[in-house]
């Protein structure tokens, strides 16, 4: 409407003005009008066209609320999440899988499936990598996990119950999660971390902020007080990743969801957070969702994904004898010399 309106409002009133001049500048000539006239209807022309362009204004402004209220009565109609089961979050240990996935399939649209059929487990204490191109279904997974969306097919069990049958805010106490995206809040560094964990204390925040390597960023400002703006402008794309890093190891959450933890870091920062991660696992459970190899070969076991299907489930040495893919992935990152058929000499 913006689009329209504007140029139309120009043109209509450029129209206008030249019309009176051009007519009325030939009646002048001719006699027919005085000077003074002339003056007199290009004065009236502005006259009118000023209340004109109040209206279109007016016109623009209220398309604008409509938008806005559509919006908001979209949000508004958005049914709330159910609670879920009643049955309290299991304690972690033991023999049983911390994280089961078994046969799980799920679509955003129907006949357009995003998962199929996915299925392993992540043992208790240990780090579970999940690669594969971009597409293949690694971020659903995780928010499957969180309860985000619901299975179409399948069980996701967490300590053996499925997820189903757990309250959803206990569930999400029990999994800390880091977004690809990571979102940070106005306020100071002190707020953000804090919404993660309430009671903590500021020597609590100092040293996550040091595993993060985000100590010294903050401390030649204003420390733990620092203020970052609306959605931590004040942040590079790392920082923010790091930060929000921060936050969730300030929790007690026994399993730890990462989604492209060190997509926005330099390789500096990148072997810091690595560091960090390892640091976490030594008494937690780990599933990290990673692009860049070099941050996982290490992990207790990778999971690969490729078009939705799990396409192989080992080790990084493992994966390299029996996955196609995954030796494709880790050639293309540089991780292993190219494989070339034999009795090529070139």
């Amino acid at each position: 409407m913006q689009a329209v309106l504007g140029p139309v409002t120009g043109l209509a009133l450029q129209i206008a003005f030249l019309a009176v001049l051009g007519i009325g500048g030939a009646r002048v000539a001719s006699g027919a009008l005085s000077v003074a006239d002339l003056v007199s209807f290009v004065l009236f022309l502005f006259m009118v066209a000023m209340p004109l362009g109040q209206i279109f204004g007016a016109i623009m402004s209220v398309r604008e609320a409509m938008g806005a209220m559509e919006r908001i009565q979209g949000v508004l109609g958005i049914d709330p999440e159910a609670p879920g089961g009643a049955t309290a979050v299991p304690v972690l240990g033991g023999a049983v899988p911390a994280l089961n996935v078994d046969r799980v399939s799920f679509a955003y649209r129907p006949g357009h499936p995003v998962l199929r059929e996915v299925s392993f487990g992540v043992p208790v204490g240990t780090t579970t990598a999940i690669v594969g191109p971009s597409g293949s279904g690694k971020s659903t997974l995780l928010s499957l996990v969180e309860r985000f969306y619901d299975l179409d097919a399948g069980r996701i069990e967490l300590g053996g119950v499925d997820i189903r049958d757990l309250d959803r805010a206990a569930l999400r106490r029990t999994l800390g999660y880091v977004e690809q995206q990571a979102p940070i809040l106005a306020g100071t560094i002190r707020d953000n971390l804090l919404l993660a964990a309430p009671e903590a204390s500021d020597e609590q925040c100092r040293d996550v902020l040091r595993r993060v390597n985000l100590h010294e960023r903050f401390e030649a400002a204003d420390g733990l007080d620092s203020v970052l703006g609306d959605h931590g402008l004040q942040l590079s794309g790392g920082e923010r990743q790091r930060l929000a890093l921060a936050r969730v190891l300030l929790t007690d959450a026994p399993v730890l969801l990462l989604d492209e933890p060190t997509a926005s870091v330099d390789s500096r920062n990148e072997q810091l957070i690595t560091d960090a991660i390892a640091a976490a696992a030594g008494r937690r459970t780990l599933v990290v969702v990673a692009h860049r190899l070099s941050t996982v070969r290490a992990a207790d076991q990778i999971v690969v994904l490729d078009g939705g299907t799990v396409d192989g489930v080992g080790t990084h040495s493992e994966l390299l004898e029996t996955s196609a893919l995954y030796r494709d992935l880790a050639h293309r990152q540089f991780l292993v010399p190219e494989v070339r058929p034999s009795g090529d000499d070139t």
